[in-house]
């Protein structure tokens, strides 16, 4: 393979309950990269469109994955790349996670295809903390995996790719505003209260449990999040209000997806999710911020070829 063009979703990661450990894929978003081997070795960036990110190929957070992957497998050609970022940085959608995981991909196979996984999981790491200093997993595992991932350990590395139950949905608000990780990880508490600690992790498990037997009432009871959110919904503007039409709407939960300011809500069936929708964007409407908005099935593929040869 000389040349191939792909899909790499935006992701959800926390999904309420699970902080730094759970995280799903979207269909209805993503970035579109592409990858042409050159005869020259080394990385170069040919065009970023969509955002304003940087062609230091040791900064961005794409690049700088190609460049480790070629050095580590000691590749005898080099890699010319193009983004486009399908959404925006800062929206909490895994938009560096989008860039580091579809790099590991799409240099992966024109490296004969020669990493599983959780390789990939672990190049695509270095590309988030390139990006925002922290080596996190849980977007980039599930731009990769496809699906509901779980994050059971950092040392050693496991990822567990859990089932996704038929009817889910996602409904998500964009808030036209920037929250940068850094920002939003600066304003957790460095201390949890037992109660709440025990709150949180029988969450998870139910959440898990749910989508494991297609429990859609466990799952709803599950999405209650006493850790982050408390702390970061301020960062939001009128997330309370989101938060409550979606809920009324007949969603089965919603918070922050990633560090905000994006809201996503998890609805059963497609009917529900329109309504949900429609609540959300009335609930948002003539408060003076812009925003998007978008429904989505669960993405249990991952990054997928468009075009290859």
């Amino acid at each position: 393979m000389d040349y191939l063009k792909i899909f790499s979703p935006a992701t959800v990661a926390n999904v309420s309950c699970g902080f730094d450990s759970l995280g799903f894929a979207v269909d209805a978003v993503g970035d579109e990269m592409t990858f042409t081997k050159t005869a020259e070795k080394g990385v170069r960036i040919l065009q970023i469109t969509g955002a304003e990110l940087t062609y230091n190929v040791d900064e961005n957070a794409a690049s700088a994955v190609v460049k480790k992957m070629l050095n580590e497998a000691n590749a005898n050609f080099g890699v010319a790349l193009t983004i486009h970022k399908g959404f925006s940085p800062g929206s909490g959608l895994g938009s560096s996670a989008a860039s580091a995981a579809g790099a590991a991909f799409g240099a992966n196979q024109l490296l004969g295809a020669m990493y599983s996984k959780l390789e990939l999981t672990k190049f695509a790491m270095f590309g988030e903390q390139v990006a925002c200093g922290t080596a996190i997993a849980d977007n980039v595992a599930a731009a990769i995996y496809g699906g509901f991932v779980l994050v059971r350990s950092y040392q050693p590395l496991d990822i567990i790719k859990l089932p996704v139950p038929k009817k889910l949905r996602v409904v998500a608000i964009h808030p036209q505003i920037q929250i940068k990780t850094k920002d939003a990880r600066a304003v957790l508490p460095t201390k949890i209260p037992l109660k709440n600690a025990v709150i949180q992790w029988a969450n998870l498990g139910g959440l898990v449990s749910g989508l494991y037997t297609e429990n859609y009432q466990l799952i709803s009871n599950s999405l209650v999040d006493v850790v982050a959110e408390p702390a970061r919904k301020r960062l939001i503007p009128f997330f309370d209000a989101v938060q409550n039409a979606a809920r009324k709407a007949g969603a089965l939960g919603a918070g922050i997806s990633g560090s905000g300011p994006t809201i996503f809500a998890l609805c059963k069936g497609d009917k529900i999710a329109e309504v949900v929708h429609k609540s959300i964007e009335e609930s948002y409407s003539n408060k003076g911020i812009d925003f998007e908005m978008f429904i989505s099935k669960v993405n249990q593929i991952g990054i997928k070829i468009i075009k290859s040869t």
